[in-house]
């Protein structure tokens, strides 16, 4: 017995049209007025494609306040010291700018420090060997200012700092200071000597800021090229009132000031909530005395592995 299959009138060309008519509307209302929806589907279906997102998350992303390069002058053989630096400036408070620390040395000529500054390269990352002759005051403040522009030429900084590994730095009361001050012909530290006229003051070797026209100045100029062996510090101060240049001087006093050894004088007392820099950190006992002041270990957490009092 054969089962017959009921059969259904095939649609008529009208009923097609009548189907197919809102279907081709609406096709054309898409393409007219989102002409782009096919663009981005695809841009948003295909995982290995992050340009459109890369690029907004660029637009938005916030730039720091201000960019500080902060130079540390110290010597190649000088490890354990660097090793202490990199410990207290790395536990530190968050600040809103955006501060490269550097160790700055000049050619490094013994056999073991080359294979060791170059492991410390390797980890860190944060040397800089400028072309020179190792010395203290025979033109290597002078090599470091003058060879930065070119260094960094394609990302300059705002300001530049000057320091030395015995000085200790708080890095976001540094930052808060400067956001206040000018970006351009600045000269920000702590001015010494305490008396006499201003046409002999000068900012303290212990740590000293110059906004970056002026480190370009320094670079070019015949005034810093020709003068700069001697007491870097008086040096560097001569080299703007010789050249006309940092109009605005900032004494950091008495947020900036030496380690405190009797008797008081003006950059040399007991320590204070609001530093910025302590100087004259010559061992590490005056280093431990610092760091415990500013409660540097208190983030450390209870465990079994040590026990300290």
């Amino acid at each position: 017995m054969v089962t017959k299959h009921a059969s259904y009138p095939k649609p008529s060309t009208s009923t097609i049209s009548i189907i197919l008519l809102p279907l081709i509307i609406f096709i054309l209302i898409t393409l007219i007025v989102y002409p782009n929806e096919s663009k981005l589907q695809a841009a948003t279906s295909d995982c290995t494609t992050s340009a459109p997102y890369a690029d907004f998350t660029e637009r938005v992303k916030v730039k720091p306040d201000i960019r500080l390069l902060i130079g540390v002058l110290t010597l190649p053989g000088n490890y354990e010291r660097r090793n202490l630096v990199r410990l207290a400036y790395g536990f530190q408070p968050e600040h809103s700018g955006h501060v490269d620390v550097k160790f700055v040395f000049c050619n490094v000529t013994k056999e073991e420090d080359i294979v060791l500054v170059a492991l410390e390269i390797m980890k860190y990352d944060d040397i800089i060997i400028l072309d020179c002759a190792e010395n203290m005051d025979g033109g290597k403040t002078y090599t470091y200012f003058s060879s930065l522009p070119k260094i960094f030429d394609d990302e300059p900084y705002d300001y530049v700092m000057k320091t030395d590994d015995d000085t200790y730095l708080r890095l976001n009361n540094l930052v808060d200071t400067l956001k206040r001050l000018p970006r351009e012909s600045l000269y920000f530290g702590l001015m010494t000597p305490c008396f006499g006229t201003k046409a002999d003051h000068y900012m303290s070797g212990m740590g000293y800021v110059v906004s970056w026209d002026l480190v370009e100045w320094i670079s070019t100029s015949d005034v810093a090229r020709s003068h700069h062996t001697g007491p870097e510090d008086l040096i560097t101060g001569k080299w703007f009132r010789d050249g006309g240049k940092a109009v605005h001087m900032y004494d950091a006093t008495p947020a900036m000031y030496d380690y405190f050894q009797p008797p008081h004088l003006c950059y040399r007392h007991e320590f204070i909530p609001d530093t910025v820099a302590v100087h004259k950190l010559k061992d590490n006992l005056r280093w431990v005395k610092t760091l415990k002041y500013f409660n540097v270990t208190d983030g450390l957490k209870p465990s079994k592995l040590y026990h300290l009092p």
